[in-house]
């Protein structure tokens, strides 16, 4: 049988994978972590952490991960940043195959790969992409200084971003398709007594339209009918996450109608030796403080697969 270069291969570097690798590195197990970006996923671009257990004050995201990642250097984690061409989940030895060609494999692997932005998937957007629409309120919110703006959304991330925006922004407009918002009430409560913030109810944006200098406008639809045009210059898509799942489309994995991976409560996939953490996952709540908490799980679980894989082997041996 194959000789597995690893132990443990961890695929992504957001909280659940950092987690994941501290864990496994302070239990010294044979663990590497492939990131193709920088670690840290899309806490990165998280303005504020107000409630990470701990950080009373609340930190930045990129303060936190930050933190996190270096409680994994502590103990040693090896990481490789590299894209991954490919993935092979059947059998005893697993194998990640990088874009270099290089391949790696483990005995166990733990999904950590996260995911992204959803689009509008309307006329302009992609067009105007970078040059008024962005997907990241942290990143792009500075270059709508006294500027009037639109957010797309209704969660709690769409309305944190509105807030966080405000700091910037002359004029935040938040535009959502339902009659009441999604996101904490503490957070409603904040968003509704902020005078900078509008909102738009039953309504959607149709399209974005603009000239070479950027976006100047949004046509908007009425759910009851009717059109109107918002002049912006600016459009916040801020409407939920898709699985980065595109490793995992060739595996007979098990995954809701989303898309995302459906797992047992230790993190178990319908793969053995496979596990998976984070925003991969399929469940209701998507928090840091979970992402981190599945992360250890999924380790922990990895340790106890990898511990009965001996204990098998040894039986069949004795046989």
């Amino acid at each position: 049988m194959q000789q597995a270069q690893y132990q443990l291969i961890i695929v992504g570097g957001g909280p659940a994978g950092l987690t994941a690798g501290l864990y496994a590195a302070r239990g010294r197990l044979e663990v590497l972590l492939v990131e193709r970006g920088t670690t840290g996923g899309q806490v990165l671009v998280t303005d504020w952490v107000d409630n990470y257990p701990g950080f009373i004050e609340g930190l930045s995201g990129f303060d936190l991960v930050d933190k996190i990642a270096a409680h994994a250097d502590r103990f040693g984690l090896t990481k490789k940043y590299a894209a991954i061409a490919s993935l092979d989940l059947t059998g005893e030895v697993k194998s990640v195959t990088l874009e270099n060609g290089e391949v790696l494999t483990a005995s166990t692997i733990i999904l950590c790969t996260g995911a992204r932005p959803r689009k509008l998937d309307i006329p302009g957007e992609y067009e105007f992409t970078g040059r008024g629409v962005s997907y990241c309120a942290t990143c792009d919110g500075p270059f709508y200084r006294n500027q009037e703006i639109a957010v797309v959304g209704g969660g709690n991330s769409a309305i944190q971003d509105a807030l966080h925006l405000t700091k910037f922004a002359s004029k935040v407009t938040v535009i959502h398709r339902r009659d009441q918002l999604r996101a904490t009430k503490i957070l409603q409560e904040k968003a509704f007594s902020n005078q900078k913030i509008d909102f738009l109810w039953n309504t959607q944006v149709l399209e974005v339209r603009g000239d070479k200098s950027g976006v100047d406008s949004l046509l908007l639809g009425r759910q009851h009918g009717g059109e109107s045009v918002l002049k912006v210059t600016g459009l916040f898509v801020l409407i939920g996450i898709a699985p980065n799942n595109e490793l995992l489309l060739a595996h007979p994995m098990q995954t809701d109608e989303g898309g995302f991976v459906v797992t047992d409560e230790e993190m178990t996939t319908s793969i053995p030796g496979v596990f998976a953490a984070g925003d991969i996952r399929s469940k209701r709540s998507r928090q840091i403080i979970n992402a981190a908490g599945e992360g250890a799980v999924a380790e922990l679980s990895a340790e106890r697969y990898l511990g009965s894989q001996v204990t098998d082997t040894s039986h069949n041996r004795s046989e």
